[in-house]
């Protein structure tokens, strides 16, 4: 199937004009090829494949996956941080950088983090505090508060620092954060043609992150490695990997063609930093969001946190949360409603025969997924506007196709830092349902209204929540 474009522009006229955002635009194709198991579209003049059918979609992820190893985004040569970052790397240096960032990912370091991921709990205990909640509680914007905590959650697992945004709105790391992901129209224009339009990119030198952010995490990060190298402390954190990384490139004899120094460290600093608090906090508000439209899901969650809780005698561990099946239910619904990334991109590296079909992707075509049309799909997913955890327990998802729920992308490209986000929403949600119920005030968007230009899934403004301490008896 394909759909008929419109000069100069092809299929991509309302995406550019700001009218709807990539993720709503594509998610109107993936719809409007429904019963198809692709959809020919055009950016501008570019030809371009949208696969809806789960087995092609596994077959481009996953099976073949060596058929389509690159994001079709890029960014111009130029922006040294934007190329060399994981997330807009090309191979072969992706799958060697990859495999060389992986360490910082694994569970054992995880758990090494977690106490320190704790400690920012408690400061988000000690923030919501400040507002003094009780009695019939308080309207506030949680989508703020949810940056600011992940935010803090980042800086010191990764960085080593406190930052403490959550008491004070213009620290630097928030500012930069604000700054990445703004969604003013420039901005957002920006990232659009970075997806989508990479040669257009190129020619107004668009770059993935500012003059000031990058300066600002060029300086953090040496500064940091200038302490550590200086003192000698370890953290096994992400600046440690970098040092070790750093001192290995230098020492060894055969460096091949990417210098794990200067601005391609701060490149994986950007990543870990823009992907690790931005995902983390949409998913938190969303989650927040959801719970308060559906007050019988918070208070189940509720229930199953507070009983976990007297089993570990009031301390959250990090194997209570991995224990809490009914709390991952609930973020994986929030997931499915609300995926960070609204849909994939891959690029085709040869030319490719689709399985039980004439069709050949020719060698440099770009290939799309959409992961909102999918998660919405009621073939794979009932009743798709629902809030429904249930569709996550486990009699639900061995019913389900496989390849059908994608949130944080799949195959090798799976987002690296999949395992942290999901610990610090869920420490988040943890540290809130305990003290505070939500419920909804006359500033609560019913229903949610996402931004039509962000290419990230955001709210249309903030998220007002009413906010009310729990009694403790």
């Amino acid at each position: 199937m394909e759909v008929k474009p419109t000069p100069f522009v092809g299929n991509f006229g309302d995406c550019f004009r700001a009218k709807r955002s990539p993720g709503q635009w594509l998610q109107g194709i993936y719809n409007h090829g429904a019963g198809s198991p692709y959809v020919g579209i055009y950016l501008c003049d570019q030809p371009c494949l949208l696969i809806r059918d789960p087995e092609l979609i596994k077959n481009v992820l996953i099976r073949d996956s060596n058929y389509f190893q690159d994001r079709y985004a890029r960014v111009p040569r130029n922006d040294k941080i934007g190329t060399a970052s994981l997330f807009l790397l090309k191979n072969p240096n992706w799958k060697m950088v990859r495999s060389k960032l992986s360490p910082i990912y694994t569970s054992v370091r995880v758990k090494k983090m977690f106490k320190l991921m704790v400690e920012v709990g408690d400061d988000l205990d000690t923030h919501m505090a400040s507002f003094d909640l009780s009695g019939q509680g308080k309207n506030l914007e949680v989508k703020e508060i949810c940056a600011k905590f992940t935010t803090d959650m980042i800086a010191t697992t990764a960085f080593g620092l406190k930052v403490n945004s959550l008491n004070n709105p213009d620290a630097e790391f928030r500012k930069c954060g604000r700054d990445i992901f703004e969604t003013s129209l420039f901005r957002n224009i920006e990232l659009v043609t970075m997806f989508f339009m990479p040669e257009v990119a190129g020619i107004f030198g668009f770059k993935f992150l500012s003059k000031t952010c990058s300066e600002f995490l060029r300086k953090t990060m040496w500064s940091v490695i200038v302490e550590r190298e200086r003192s000698g402390i370890k953290r096994d954190d992400l600046i440690d990997l970098l040092i070790e990384l750093k001192k290995a490139y230098h020492e060894s004899p055969d460096k091949g063609d990417f210098e794990f120094d200067g601005d391609n460290l701060v490149a994986q600093t950007a990543v870990f930093f823009t992907g690790g608090f931005e995902t983390s906090s949409t998913t938190l508000s969303f989650t927040l969001y959801e719970l308060t439209l559906h007050s019988e899901v918070q208070s189940k969650l509720r229930n199953e946190i507070l009983e976990g809780l007297k089993q570990t005698n009031g301390q959250i561990t990090y194997d209570l949360i991995m224990s809490l099946r009914y709390l991952d239910m609930v973020v994986a619904e929030t997931l499915r409603k609300y995926p960070p990334l609204p849909f994939l991109d891959r690029m085709a590296h040869a030319d490719y025969k689709v399985p039980n079909s004439d069709l050949i992707i020719e060698k440099g075509m770009p290939i799309l997924i959409s992961v909102t049309g999918t998660h919405y799909n009621p073939e794979y997913f009932p009743d798709p506007d629902k809030f429904d955890p249930e569709r996550f327990s486990e009699e639900n998802k061995k019913l389900r196709n496989s390849c059908v729920y994608f949130p944080f992308g799949e195959g090798p490209h799976t987002c690296i830092g999949m395992r942290i986000g999901l610990l610090q929403t869920k420490l988040g949600v943890i540290k809130l349902l305990t003290k505070y119920e939500f419920t909804p005030c006359k500033d609560t968007l019913i229903p949610m209204r996402l931004s039509s230009t962000a290419p990230m899934t955001v709210s249309d403004g903030g998220i007002f929540l009413n906010v009310k301490e729990i009694k403790t008896t």
